[in-house]
């Protein structure tokens, strides 16, 4: 049977299991072992040989949780990983996740010109700013770097949905928030050279096109089975496996 694409209220069913009092998985578990899955993934799909400098761009929410991990995993993998915060969590959870990124000494900016000349520098932009409860309109300063990121000339690689994309139907023209005035524009979201849903693929992604990973080794059979989630055998002991892409080439 084909693995499951999930809608957003799905996903946030199975979430909300997890942790529940029979799931018994804790946020903190959980961010650890997406973060870890991300990494790896990204480490398969741009070799530290020729990708070592990785500039890790979070969201103030639980996305953004994932990312710090992956990238204190990616320093570990001897990548040099750079973070950007636009706009910092305040939970105890993120703290703590920032944290332990500064006293590994990874870089971290909290400058939007900063981020801007440091995307000169980068062999890849992990996205990790927005996950799949992302509403929008589009808020500052969340529309200048979507579009910073969809016109810089380095690789992309998104974390659970490409940020911006609607959890359902996929890339979307996205609306900013009106200013004082009223007046919104229209930000293209970008298209990701590779991905990793994180638990179980979401329907907006169905036919994205570049290399697509699952990081989801931790989903107990008995909630796979009830949600019919088709999860795919994972090799070894990796911690992400490789989905068909949704190429028609």
């Amino acid at each position: 049977m084909s693995i499951r694409y999930i809608s957003q209220k799905v996903a946030q069913q199975i979430d909300e299991e997890l942790m529940s009092a029979s799931g018994a998985f804790s946020l903190d578990q959980l961010m650890e072992l997406a973060g870890l899955s991300c990494a790896q993934a990204l480490a398969k799909s741009f070799p530290v040989k020729t990708h070592r400098r990785v500039i890790v761009c979070c969201g103030p929410g639980n996305q953004g949780g994932d990312g710090l991990v992956a990238a204190r995993h990616l320093h570990m993998f001897r990548y040099q990983p750079t973070v950007y915060l636009p706009k910092p969590g305040s939970k105890d959870i993120y703290q703590r996740l920032l944290t332990q990124v500064e006293n590994l000494k990874i870089p971290v900016l909290k400058n939007e010109d900063e981020f801007q000349k440091s995307l000169t520098e980068q062999d890849v932009i992990l996205d990790a700013i927005f996950g799949f409860s992302f509403k929008p309109p589009l808020r500052a300063p969340f529309h200048t770097i979507l579009k910073l990121i969809g016109s810089s000339n380095v690789p992309i690689f998104s974390v659970d949905i490409p940020s911006g994309w609607d959890v359902e139907k996929g890339k979307q023209p996205l609306r900013t928030q009106p200013d004082e005035d009223g007046n919104s524009e229209t930000v293209d979201t970008f298209n990701p050279e590779a991905l990793i849903s994180l638990t179980a693929p979401k329907e907006g992604v169905k036919e994205f096109k570049g290399r697509h990973w699952l990081g989801g080794r931790f989903v107990p059979d008995e909630l796979a089975r009830k949600f019919e989630l088709n999860l795919p055998e994972y090799n070894d002991t990796d911690q992400v496996v490789e989905l068909p892409s949704g190429r028609t080439d």
